[in-house]
C-alpha cells in the first residue's frame, strides 16, 4: 500500500531481529528465507512471520528487480529540478500525483531549497529527454522553472 505524501509511520515497535531482517534483505532482496533465519538467529518459520509483518506494516515497501537503464533502452539518466508557480497543497500535490506518471520517471524527490521537486528520469537519448521536459515540464502550468543535470554514472549505497 502506497504511502501518502504526509503519511508518517512510526516504526518504534521494531526490535533487534526486526532491524536485522530489513538489514539483510536490503543487501539481498533475493535472499531465500532459510538463508535468511540462519542469518538472523531465528527459526524459518518465525522469520517468514516476521517478514510477512514487515511487509504489512509498511517498514518493507517492496521488492524489485535492479535492471540496467540500457538494457531496456534507456541509457541516458538525468535529474530534472523543478520549481512550482505555486505553493498551495492542492497545487504541490496534484504536480506531485502528475509526475509519478510521467514516461522515463524512476523517482520524484520533494525537496527543500530553491527547487520544490528532483525527477530522477530515464530516456533512450538526449533528444528523447529535450523531448520529455518540452512535452511534459515546459507546457505545465504549475511549472515555473527547470534544470537539468545528466547523470554520467550511479553507484548504490548499501543504506
Amino acid at each position: 500500500m502506497p504511502l501518502a505524501p504526509n503519511d508518517v509511520r512510526s516504526f518504534s515497535g521494531l526490535d533487534d531481529v526486526d532491524r536485522a531482517i530489513l538489514t539483510e534483505l536490503t543487501a539481498d532482496g533475493r535472499l531465500p528465507n532459510n538463508a535468511l533465519a540462519e542469518r538472523v538467529g531465528v527459526a524459518p518459520s518465525t522469520c517468514l512471520t516476521r517478514t510477512r509483518a514487515l511487509r504489512e506494516c509498511g517498514a518493507i515497501r517492496g521488492f524489485h528487480a535492479d535492471v540496467d537503464p540500457a538494457a531496456v533502452g534507456l541509457p541516458l539518466q538525468a535529474l530534472v529540478s523543478v520549481r512550482l508557480t505555486a505553493h498551495e497543497r492542492a497545487a504541490v500535490d496534484a504536480f506531485r500525483a502528475r509526475s509519478v506518471r510521467l514516461p522515463g520517471v524512476v523517482s520524484v524527490f520533494h525537496v527543500a531549497g530553491a527547487e520544490d521537486y528532483v525527477l530522477h528520469v530515464r530516456a533512450a537519448s538526449g533528444d528523447a529527454l529535450r523531448d520529455f521536459v518540452l512535452d511534459h515540464l515546459a507546457v505545465d502550468p504549475a511549472v515555473r522553472h527547470t534544470e537539468t543535470s545528466l547523470i554520467f554514472e550511479q553507484a548504490r549505497g548499501m543504506g
